[in-house]
């Protein structure tokens, strides 16, 4: 059912991506003079966010569902990436730069929401194999 602990963190995951659209770190990444890093930035955060809505809706299909959560937390690692080097690439740490690492930890408060909730959909499907064992 849609009302399970691993739908909120799957709507977070959305909410989260769609945050970084609106950071500084995101910002840089398109204003950088080589084209594909600003795209490959908005790919590897469109990415997550459709694949965690799209797994919203499989929650009749446990293994699927698990399945795509994994398949988007390892884009978010790629969207970290392009994160941490957007970081590291504008030279120096700071205090000039707390709004940049800010916007670099929301991308990793997005990939512990993926994980929580693959880590709660695997939860569930042990519990039903548990209980198809005892009928």
């Amino acid at each position: 059912m849609i009302q399970r602990p691993q739908t909120f963190f799957l709507i977070l995951t959305v909410i989260l991506n769609l945050a970084v659209f609106f950071t500084p770190i995101y910002s840089h990444a398109v204003n950088d003079p080589v084209a594909w890093f600003g795209m490959g930035m908005a790919f590897s955060l469109t990415m997550p966010m459709i694949i965690a809505a799209a797994a919203i809706l499989l929650y009749k299909n446990r293994p699927a569902q698990l399945k795509w959560v994994k398949i988007a937390t390892y884009i978010q690692i790629v969207a970290l990436g392009f994160a941490l080097g957007v970081l590291f690439s504008l030279g120096g740490f700071g205090k000039f730069l707390w709004k940049e690492v800010v916007s670099s930890g929301i991308i990793i408060l997005s990939m512990a929401s993926l994980w929580q909730a693959g880590r709660l959909i695997k939860k569930d499907e042990e519990l039903v194999k548990s209980m198809d064992r005892i009928r």
